[in-house]
């Protein structure tokens, strides 16, 4: 167990592994003699050539990449990008965005094959020049879609995700496409509504249900018909229910296909839906999503890391402590428990607790803890520091057999933003960003760059938002120096993969 431990200390303290980011140490075996799900490539709306691919990967120069036909994405979104500064050799980082229109129907209107005679939404948002059979708005319903993976310990996942998890979410909205079509109510065994009963006939509460009859002694005991109404669900909840529905999905399609594929890693997941004049922004791991309305900002999104997720795993590892190895244990101390400690009363948090108390200390404690360091340093199992994600199937503790995956988990967080409640301007935007953007930046200064910039900007440019994007990389990356990239105040700017949207919510009113 010690040289184990020693070995995880070593990689918490080293930040990475060969191939791997600061996300994970280490990356479950793939399979490298197998051939991968789809090639490496950078973000297919970005139009570049293998060249241009090549020159992106200078991670020296580390030159911003940016969106050259704004056609190619929906509402003129802007976008920008830039690699890590030597961290891994790919950067891991992946986008997509499609314009998706769902029917009640097995298969989906868009394809991702370059030889399909169906030509991909995505590329053309208004639907010129498409060869898609519509008749009308009344057959289905269009969605736009984006999407940020933030892969590591390869790029692997984030890339099969990039290209599957639109077709997941299709797959689930299908199934209540009709329901969402029609402004009508659910029918009653979906509301809850009672049925009409004949006369005479009396409902029953759910206390007389528990007694067994319907009236007082000696009344008859009839059986009744029902004894629990159903609870109401919002159509909104049903969309909810698909995103979360589609990541689960997901996950177990690259748990399934890495037997035969070659998937590296795991990665973060943050999409947005826009449907029926609503935005639902999911989710999962530490990527983040804001508005930005009259400079004023609204989270759309929070971070999973061993730190906000800390009783969930501490409540998993007290449960199922076979998951632990016999080498770690549930509890949080302030610092390492030594040996010579033993018997001695120190402060300690279990899954239970929000606070601190004293315990005095046993064998036990002296394990490896679950959750080791603080901060963007907090490590499970001193192995990786996001909870929730696709992939990493594959992860297990530095020299052992420990698997890290049932700690992480692929459930996104899914916020609603209805545009219809709000009158939206031109400078009014929709920012994602992986956290190589957030580390840097807080949410205020990035409110306050995107305030600052686009007013600037000709509002009839359609580059501006994309502009923005590239103004907010830049500001993240930084300008290269004697002690590294460094930004205002000469604080030490990201070395991390950058991957930035700005979506302008004004198009999103004009749709509604």
């Amino acid at each position: 167990m010690l040289s184990r431990v020693k070995s995880a200390v070593a990689n918490f303290m080293g930040g990475i592994m060969a191939g791997g980011s600061e996300h994970g140490a280490g990356a479950g075996a793939g399979g490298s003699d197998l051939p991968l799900r789809f090639p490496y490539g950078r973000p297919e709306f970005l139009g570049l050539s293998p060249d241009e691919v090549e020159c992106s990967a200078d991670h020296i120069a580390r030159p911003i990449l940016i969106l050259k036909e704004t056609r190619r994405l929906p509402w003129t979104t802007g976008y920008a990008e830039v690699i890590n500064a030597g961290k891994s050799t790919h950067n891991e980082d992946q986008a997509s965005c499609e314009v998706l229109f769902i029917k009640k129907k097995t298969g989906v209107t868009f394809t991702p094959s370059k030889n399909s005679s169906v030509k991909r939404r995505s590329s053309l948002p208004n639907g010129e020049g498409l060869q898609l059979k519509e008749n009308s708005e009344t057959d289905g319903i269009t969605c736009h879609y984006w999407s940020l993976f933030d892969g590591h310990a390869g790029s692997g996942a984030a890339v099969v995700a990039s290209r599957l998890l639109q077709h997941r979410l299709v797959d689930q909205l299908q199934d209540i496409v009709d329901i969402l079509k029609n402004s009508a109510v659910l029918p009653p065994t979906c509301l809850g509504e009672e049925p009409e009963q004949p006369p005479g006939h009396r409902t029953l509460t759910r206390a007389a249900s528990l007694r067994g009859g319907v009236g007082g002694p000696g009344s008859p005991s009839t059986p009744p018909t029902r004894f629990f109404t159903e609870k109401k669900i919002p159509h909104e909840c049903l969309v909810v229910g698909a995103i979360e529905s589609a990541f689960r999905a997901m996950d177990l399609q690259i748990e399934r296909e890495r037997k035969t594929y070659n998937i590296s890693g795991g990665c973060t997941a943050l999409i947005v839906l826009y449907m029926l004049g609503k935005l639902y922004v999911a989710n999962a791991g530490d990527s983040r999503a804001i508005i930005i309305r009259k400079g004023d900002v609204t989270p759309m999104s929070s971070e999973f890391t061993p730190e906000t997720e800390r009783q969930r795993l501490q409540y998993l590892g007290f449960m199922q402590p076979h998951l632990l190895g016999n080498e770690f244990t549930h509890l949080e101390f302030p610092r390492r428990v030594q040996r010579k400690e033993l018997g001695k009363r120190i402060l300690y948090r279990d899954f239970n607790m929000t606070g601190w108390a004293y315990k005095t200390i046993e064998d036990d404690d002296l394990k490896f803890p679950l959750i080791y360091g603080e901060g963007k340093k907090a490590r499970v199992m001193a192995t990786i520091g996001v909870t929730r994600g696709l992939g990493d199937h594959d992860l297990k503790v530095h020299d052992s057999n420990i698997q890290i995956k049932p700690f992480l988990s692929p459930a996104p967080e899914v916020r609603v933003y209805n545009l219809l409640q709000y009158e939206h301007g031109a400078d009014d935007v929709l920012i994602l960003a992986t956290d190589g953007l957030w580390d840097v930046l807080s949410n205020e200064e990035v409110a306050g760059a995107i305030t600052s910039f686009l007013p600037n900007c000709d509002p009839d440019d359609p580059h501006r938002y994309t502009l923005a994007a590239q103004d907010l990389v830049m500001r993240a990356r930084g300008v290269l120096k004697d002690r590294g990239w460094r930004i205002s105040s000469d604080r030490l700017g990201s070395g991390d993969d950058i991957s930035v949207y700005v979506i302008p919510l004004l198009h999103g009113n004009k749709l509604s």
